[in-house]
């Protein structure tokens, strides 16, 4: 009978059995295959449909935690960066006009503002929970809006997911508790023994407006955080005026007129760092006390850019085919959508692409992470 070669699995190695040489024996090959964490079951798809607005100028919002809480009977917390492969839009019958996504800005502003914000509302809770841990709330999460348009309506009005039924008729989820955090303020010296409680906007500026729905003010992540950073040097490096003092029989700056040569260059090109037309030494970006602005601007905070990030926009013209609508992906900071269209667009349906991953059976990562 011919010799058959082993499989790959196995090797050829000697080995010594009981006193006796066995040049061609055959062990087993360590796998080379990692073992692959499984992926839970989760639905991919989330289905809502675009209410009809009342005055026209509101912005619905969908928190994707809450629908994936919905979705699956488990609890995804909000302090999630969503991944989302896509959108398509279903519109209805001859429906004409434009729907925007909107989501927090992905920046390091946003991420850094998130997480102080989260910091200082854990530290508050864990020290009045000091003496009494066991009361604790089993789904205790820091849930923060959008903006102000998103405070203003509250979670109540959020989009949730529906299905299809047998006879073409929908059913809409009924939501669970989804509360929002609030932030208890003492008034200090001003006021010793008092204090506010506020609700929490992403974007936007402190103290909005107390919101038709909840009756509580906000105050806003990335104003709080600002507020509560120190700010950069006026001028970068703030040189010493001798710098300048780079020729002549007895220069200051003795080191830099030691290359001078017998020309000048050193002294002009010191002019333009350091001098009084100088360039390039103060930030890209307005801050307060820089010579020019009155208050430090962040980027989608009070008084620079403020508002929600647009995403994509979706139109549907008379030569929209099959009256599908496509837009990108991307990701999507706490889960939070906010939408703006026309009224016509109304009762369409907006379908949103999740993607699997290790967590829980989504692709996304903490805000912690982000």
């Amino acid at each position: 009978m011919p010799w058959c070669q082993p499989s790959s699995a196995w090797v050829l190695t000697p080995r010594i059995i009981e006193g006796i040489l066995y040049p061609y024996s055959m062990a087993r090959k360590k796998s080379s295959y990692r073992t692959m964490k499984k992926i839970e079951p989760a639905e991919m798809d989330v289905l809502v449909r675009l209410p009809n607005l009342i005055t026209g100028a509101e912005r619905p919002t969908i928190d994707i935690s809450q629908c994936a809480s919905l979705l699956n009977r488990r609890f995804y917390r909000q302090g999630i960066n969503w991944a989302v492969s896509g959108f398509t839009l279903h519109t209805i019958g001859t429906n004409l006009g434009t729907v925007t996504i909107s989501k927090l800005p992905s920046t390091w502003v946003m991420s850094n503002a998130w997480e102080k914000g989260f910091r200082a509302w854990q530290k508050m809770n864990n020290e009045a929970l000091a003496e009494t841990e066991s009361v604790r709330p089993r789904f205790l999460d820091y849930k923060i809006y959008a903006n102000d348009a998103h405070h203003t309506l509250g979670f109540a009005e959020n989009l949730l997911p529906f299905v299809f039924q047998s006879s073409g008729a929908t059913d809409t989820a009924t939501p669970g508790e989804w509360q929002s955090s609030k932030m208890t303020v003492p008034f200090g010296p001003a006021s010793p023994g008092n204090v506010s409680d506020y609700e929490i906007i992403a974007v936007g500026q402190n103290y909005p407006g107390v919101s038709a729905a909840t009756g509580i003010n906000a105050v806003s992540l990335i104003e709080g955080y600002a507020n509560s950073r120190g700010l950069p040097n006026v001028l970068d490096p703030n040189a010493p005026d001798d710098a300048l003092d780079a020729d002549g029989s007895t220069p200051e700056n003795w080191l830099a007129a030691t290359f001078n040569e017998g020309t000048e260059q050193t002294t002009e090109i010191l002019e333009s760092m350091v001098g009084p037309l100088a360039e390039n030494n103060i930030a890209p970006y307005p801050f307060e006390n820089d010579g020019v602005h009155a208050d430090t601007m962040y980027p989608n905070g009070e008084t620079q850019m403020n508002g929600l990030v647009f995403h994509d926009r979706m139109s549907s013209t008379s030569t929209t085919i099959s009256g599908k609508l496509h837009a990108r992906g991307g990701s999507f900071p706490c889960g939070l959508i906010q939408l703006n269209y026309a009224p016509e667009m109304a009762q369409s349906i907006l379908q949103i692409h999740l993607v699997p991953g290790e967590h829980r059976g989504y692709l996304c990562e903490p805000m912690t992470e982000m």
